[in-house]
């Protein structure tokens, strides 16, 4: 007689987890053997297992990363030089902890982005907050968020993500507008949070794709340095992928 009247008000304290496990105690017979102490307890474990996964789906939408992968995904087969050491050393994501960086560079299809965001769905599982961004595009929005007012918040969350994922850097010449906006960001970050950042160049070649060369001193001394360094190489992961596909469906 009393169990809609809890159910009602489990639901309005919002206690979502408590509300679902205690209706399948409801149907569970063999359940009156356990003690109210350990029917209490599956309650609240089931409800902090809720909230668990609720903040994770929260860490993951604000993430934005661009593809669905986890490192327990991770292909060691394909020979590109990925060092399964380092990457289960990065997976405990001390790194971000730490406030460390990671660099990858490889060449294009070699799966950059894909292990970027392993690593970013690792750190939100770690519960971390992370962020995903094109570089290249996020430079050309840069100007339009400072005009239209939203760019304090921009770089209050640039500031305080836990780690941030900038991906495709150095595909063009940076403008000097794209070079300071660069240099911001990263000087609010610097030994304050992580921050990821995939390339196809060497990073011998970074200097000369940020263009100035005082700029660029300062960009990478914020960067390089105290950088995880993984340098991919070999063929596309894509010419891989589409040799598994059945004849005629590669194309």
């Amino acid at each position: 007689m009393l169990t809609h009247p809890t159910l009602d008000k489990l639901h309005a304290l919002k206690l979502h987890g408590m509300v679902h496990a205690l209706g399948e105690q409801m149907h569970m017979p063999e359940i009156t053997a356990l003690s109210f102490e350990e029917r209490l307890g599956l309650l609240v474990d089931r409800e902090m297992t809720d909230r668990d996964n609720r903040r994770l789906k929260t860490r993951l939408h604000q993430a934005k990363l661009r593809q669905s992968a986890c490192l327990e995904d991770l292909d060691y087969r394909h020979p590109r030089g990925l060092a399964k050491a380092l990457m289960t050393r990065l997976a405990l994501c001390q790194w971000v902890r730490d406030r460390h960086n990671v660099r990858i560079t490889g060449p294009t299809g070699i799966g950059k982005t894909w292990i970027t965001c392993a690593l970013g769905h690792a750190a939100c599982r770690e519960g971390c907050t992370a962020l995903s961004l094109r570089l290249p595009r996020f430079l050309q929005e840069w100007p339009i968020a400072q005009a239209d007012g939203r760019y304090s918040k921009l770089m209050m969350t640039l500031a305080t993500t836990d780690v941030l994922l900038l991906d495709d850097f150095g595909l063009t010449t940076l403008s000097d507008p794209q070079r300071h906006a660069l240099l911001e960001v990263l000087e609010d970050r610097h030994d304050r949070r992580a921050t990821l950042v995939t390339s196809q160049l060497p990073v011998e070649h970074w200097h000369e794709a940020i263009g100035d060369p005082t700029l660029a001193d300062a960009i990478l001394d914020r960067l390089v340095h105290n950088a995880y360094k993984i340098a991919l190489k070999g063929d596309s992961m894509r010419k891989h992928q589409a040799k598994l596909l059945p004849q005629g469906l590669s194309e």
